[in-house]
């Protein structure tokens, strides 16, 4: 494939599978869900949201120059903080307190889901494990977020009376953070992805990661909404 072959590919596997189309999401955005289950995604999307750090740090260790290590260190910043900028973890955490849950229980993980953790921790070993070019493209989820977040922020706010933009702040902030991460994504994967099997490999990475993003909510749906069986050990709404 040419570079915008590969980019019309990449783009048609997030028109297919991005994880917007998941009922659990609809539900979400639709207002659908009620005070304890809105708890519960916020509580399982933290596991998410804290692994991104050392995600993004086992793969600026392999990157092979001051330009790429640069850049990427962005997306560090961008999640644990500056000494400006308490970063999207802490805002992911105001959320979770706003919604009334403790700030200890959320970091401990204990209440996560267990597809939740095994998810999290298959996408943290991929990135590790394959080569630069397939961690990379397992970013690209990005381009398809700016759009799924103005969707949850509208609805939220429409829907939730315990929900105000102040306990959104993770997705007002984060939408030009991810447009800016996903331009650099793809424009490195057009221009590395140069043979067959490393456009297959790309491909592969992306709809693996859009499994990963799938299954989480795969897990909150079965535990939360149909038919509702919470694991033991995992929370429950009171």
């Amino acid at each position: 494939m040419s570079p915008d072959e590969l980019e019309a590919a990449l783009r048609a596997i997030g028109a297919e599978r991005y994880h917007d189309k998941h009922p659990f999401h609809r539900s979400l955005h639709g207002g659908e869900l009620d005070f304890g289950q809105v708890q519960a995604w916020a509580l399982n999307r933290y596991c998410y949201q804290a692994a991104i750090p050392a995600k993004d740090a086992s793969l600026l260790a392999r990157l092979p120059t001051p330009e790429l290590r640069r850049e990427w260190r962005s997306r560090l910043e961008d999640h644990d903080g500056t000494a400006d900028d308490p970063g999207g973890i802490a805002r992911w955490l105001a959320l979770c307190e706003g919604l009334g849950l403790d700030r200890d229980y959320v970091v401990s993980m204990r209440g996560a889901l267990p597809g939740t953790r095994f998810a999290v921790e298959a996408y943290v070993r991929w990135v590790r494990e394959r080569s630069v070019l397939e961690a990379v493209a397992s970013s690209l989820t990005e381009m398809f977020s700016p759009a799924i977040i103005a969707e949850r922020v509208a609805g939220m706010l429409r829907h939730y009376p315990f929900v105000d933009e102040a306990k959104l702040g993770y997705f007002l902030k984060r939408p030009p953070q991810a447009g800016r991460d996903s331009a650099f994504a793809l424009d490195y994967v057009k221009r590395e992805a140069r043979t067959p099997e490393a456009q297959a490999a790309v491909l592969d990475s992306l709809r693996f990661k859009c499994d990963v993003l799938w299954s989480q909510l795969d897990a909150l749906r079965y535990a939360y909404v149909t038919p509702g069986d919470i694991p033991p050990g995992a929370f429950r709404p009171e």
